[in-house]
Formats: structure tokens, C-alpha cells, sequence
């Protein structure tokens, strides 16, 4: 039989248990209800200050992917997982509602609805396991890059740039989704060549120690790279001696070196004596990279050490600590009855649902959001409304974009658009939000006009 994940259908990337939702939503004719789900945190993970939204492309994708052929049938059949009439419903499924959005980049806190999905129960209810297994994984490393990017100086031309390098510490496909997480919130390029090839993010290497040690000498691997690469590459100085490494580096390369990369050790004190080496042969722009086990504490740590750049593998593809964004996708409004095929319902006309579980309870109603800006630009709260917005302030930014329309994909942007934003999102951001320290969100979340908070 047909694998599923290589035969280009996301269908089945899904729990077994939507399919017996949706059987037995058929069966009693809630099915074709009119239903609103919405992806939302209830808390950031410990500590944290903000999130950041990323995935949101990938979704969109793999919303087109999201279809059952011949070869998933007849895996659903055979296995006896759902009855003959959910075969046929499932056979010519295409989501066909809308679906709303927090931009990707953008910033996100606690009950901020950064996915309105609005269809029928029945098309809807499919999506939750793809929504936020691509959701909750993407937000989760881009939360983690946008604390380590802050920590070596922040985006742009203002930090020391960091290189995405962890493909050899998380699963293949994961390892290419949180390059592409991770140069959204402002990484500058990846050792992964599939997240160069599929999404265009900037990719670099040079080489490992294995490199080294295949030759009989470290100055012949040294002459080896210098002629393949040119003195503009970066040679790896750690796998014997650092200072010795170094001068001989120098000695192949001459002082137009282009960097040298170290990978263990006390690496404050390797970059203060490697900088003074390099400067006393005159390699006075021959940069320094610092690699090996990093996070965004001991980026932070490194900020008056004479470094130029930084490599993070482990901490960046695990989330730094906190692996998954905690997303969850919830009913929060349906209607009374089934409505006609093609009949929209009225947002109004919908019943606010929400579950009353003890440490989970939910807010019903379809939700907008509002961040409230003061003139200078400050975000100062996030505002989460049961109507669209009005009587908004000069300076307050309306969050939810369209993203699907009558299930067309409408919202695609490029990868550049949301690098973008996030700089901007985080220039919203008061100061101490930037702190790595743990506190509050950087932003209360409020419910509704009359205050209540998240």
C-alpha cells in the first residue's frame, strides 16, 4: 500500500478520532451544522513574554494537499476505521469555508485567536489535528530563534547574525520547518539545503571536524578547504589545539581569512585570545564564530566577548525548552440546524459554545482582535472582541487576516513579508518584553470592551 506521507496527500496526517467524530456527526446530522473553530494559547510557556506566530504557510499548503485518493480509501476501508457513507463523504471532500489568521512574524499572547476556521462541523473538525501539529510546532521554534536573535543584538544589521543548524538533532521534516520558523524570526540563513530549496531560506557550510581528521594534517585540511573555497571561507580551529589552529589558519590564508569557527571549550575565553591572536597576525577582519550547544542565555552571555556570529543547533529545533506553543483548536460557535449547501450563516445567528472543564475552561462566540497601540506605536493590550472592530484608535492594528475564502487560498505572502513583520511586531513591544528574565506577557489580553483579562 501506498505511504502516505510520500504520496503527496496530507489526509492522513490526522488522529483517528476526527474520522469517528465525523462518522458519527453524519449519522445524527450535525455534520453539515455551520461551526467556528479558533487556535488560540491559554498560557506562553514559563517565563515567556511573548509568541510568535510561523506556520501559517505551511498550513496553507497543506490545506491544498488535504484529500482522500483511491489509496487512502481503501486503507480507511479495509481497516474498518469509518462506514461506507463517511467513505463516500470523505471521497470528494475539499474544504470549502474561510479561514482567518495572525499574519505570520506577528506577535501572539494568551487567548489571542490566531486561527478562525468557519465551515461546516464536518470540514472544519478534519483540520484540527493537521492545524496544530504544523502550528503548534512552527510558533514554538520561531518563539524560541526570536529570543536568541534579541539576545545577540536583535534582527537585521543591529545583531550578530545567526546560523540555523540543528537538521542533525530533530526529525528530517521537522528539521525543515523550523529552518524556515527560524529565518522568520530572524535568523540570517540555515545549514538545511531542503529549507533552501523549498522555501529559498539562505544556506551556508563549511566543514566538521571529520574533515579534518581525514587528512594527515590539520594544515593539509586547511590547504585543502583554502583551495575549494577561497580565503573567504571559515576553518574550524578547535579539533586540536585553538592557538595553534589559528596561526595556522592565518598562515594558509593569509590575513584576508574569512572567519574562524570554534566549537568547544570555554568559549567567552576562546573568543577574547583567538580575537588578540588573530589581530597580532593581522587578520584583523578575519571574523569569529562561536557554535556548540548554544541558547538564547548563553547568546546573551557572550554579548561583550568579540564575536561576530553564531551557529545554534539543539536549543533552537527543540523550542529551547519548550518544544510545542501549547495551541489548542476549539468550538466556539455553531448553529441551531444544518443550513442549505452554499447558504452562509449569519456570525450572528451562531451559538457561543465553549467547554467548562476544570483548568480548561473555553470563551464562546467567534472572536476578532485588536492591538491596542498608544500614538507612539507601543503595543499597550491585546483586545479580543465578539464583533468586528470599530471606533478603533489612530495608532490600533487590526490582527485576523483573511487567509482562505470560500476555500480558496488567499493569503499566501512571501517568506520575506513575514521577516519583515516580525521586526516591526517587535519594535511594538515595550522594552522589558525583550528581557530574558522570566515575567508576564508583555501585554495583558482583554476580553471584550469592559475589561476582562485572559
Amino acid at each position: 500500500m501506498t505511504n502516505t506521507a510520500n504520496s503527496g496527500t496530507t489526509a492522513l496526517l490526522t488522529d483517528h478520532y476526527e474520522l469517528t467524530m465525523l462518522q458519527a456527526a453524519l449519522r445524527s446530522g450535525a455534520a453539515s451544522r455551520r461551526a467556528v473553530f479558533e487556535v488560540f494559547a491559554r498560557h506562553l510557556p514559563h517565563g515567556r513574554r511573548y509568541g510568535v506566530v510561523a506556520g501559517t504557510g505551511r498550513l496553507l499548503d497543506a490545506l491544498e494537499q488535504f484529500r482522500f485518493g483511491p489509496d487512502e480509501l481503501s486503507f480507511l476501508r479495509e481497516n474498518r476505521i469509518v462506514d461506507e457513507a463517511t467513505l463516500r463523504y470523505l471521497s470528494s471532500y475539499r474544504f470549502s469555508g474561510n479561514i482567518w489568521g495572525y499574519p505570520e512574524g506577528d506577535m501572539y499572547f494568551p487567548g489571542s485567536p490566531i486561527l478562525v476556521v468557519e465551515g461546516t462541523f464536518a470540514e472544519s473538525v478534519l483540520l484540527e489535528t493537521l492545524a496544530l501539529s504544523i502550528l503548534n510546532h512552527d510558533c514554538a521554534i520561531a518563539s524560541a530563534a526570536s529570543r536568541m536573535v534579541t539576545a545577540a543584538g536583535g534582527p537585521g544589521q543591529a545583531g550578530r547574525p545567526l546560523i540555523e543548524m540543528g537538521s542533525r538533532r530533530t526529525h528530517e521534516a521537522a528539521a525543515i520547518a523550523a529552518a524556515r520558523a527560524a529565518y522568520i524570526a530572524g535568523f540570517a540563513s540555515t545549514s538545511n539545503l531542503q529549507a533552501r530549496f523549498t522555501y529559498g531560506v539562505p544556506s551556508g557550510g563549511t566543514s566538521a571536524h571529520a574533515f579534518t581528521l581525514v587528512h594527515d594534517s590539520e594544515k593539509e585540511s586547511f590547504a585543502a578547504q583554502l583551495a575549494s573555497l577561497g580565503p573567504g571561507t571559515t576553518l574550524l580551529v578547535d579539533t586540536f589545539n585553538v592557538e595553534q589552529a589559528v596561526r595556522a589558519a592565518v598562515e594558509a590564508a593569509g590575513p584576508r581569512l574569512g572567519a574562524v569557527r570554534i566549537d568547544s571549550g570555554d568559549l567567552p575565553a576562546h573568543a577574547v585570545s583567538v580575537r588578540a591572536l588573530l589581530d597580532s597576525l593581522g587578520a584583523t577582519e578575519t571574523r569569529i564564530i562561536l557554535t556548540g550547544d548554544l541558547d538564547e542565555y548563553s547568546i546573551a552571555g557572550l554579548a561583550v566577548a568579540p564575536v561576530n556570529g553564531y551557529g545554534v543547533g539543539t536549543s533552537l529545533v527543540t523550542g529551547s525548552g519548550a518544544p510545542t506553543a501549547a495551541l489548542v483548536y476549539k468550538l466556539v460557535a455553531r448553529s441551531d440546524a444544518p443550513l442549505p449547501d452554499g447558504e452562509p450563516a449569519e456570525l450572528d445567528a451562531l451559538r457561543p459554545v465553549a467547554k467548562r472543564s476544570v483548568g480548561k475552561p473555553g470563551r464562546g462566540g467567534r472572536k476578532w482582535a485588536v492591538r491596542e497601540r498608544a500614538e507612539s506605536g507601543e503595543a499597550m493590550t491585546e483586545r479580543i472582541l465578539l464583533a468586528p472592530p470599530s471606533g478603533l484608535g489612530p495608532a490600533d492594528r487590526v490582527l485576523l487576516r483573511e487567509l482562505v475564502r470560500d476555500g480558496k487560498i488567499t493569503g499566501r505572502e512571501p517568506l520575506a513579508d513575514a521577516r519583515a513583520r516580525h521586526i516591526a511586531a517587535l519594535g511594538e513591544l515595550p522594552g522589558y518584553a525583550l528581557q530574558l528574565s522570566r515575567g508576564y506577557p508583555a501585554i495583558p489580553t482583554i476580553f471584550g470592551r469592559d475589561g476582562d483579562r485572559a
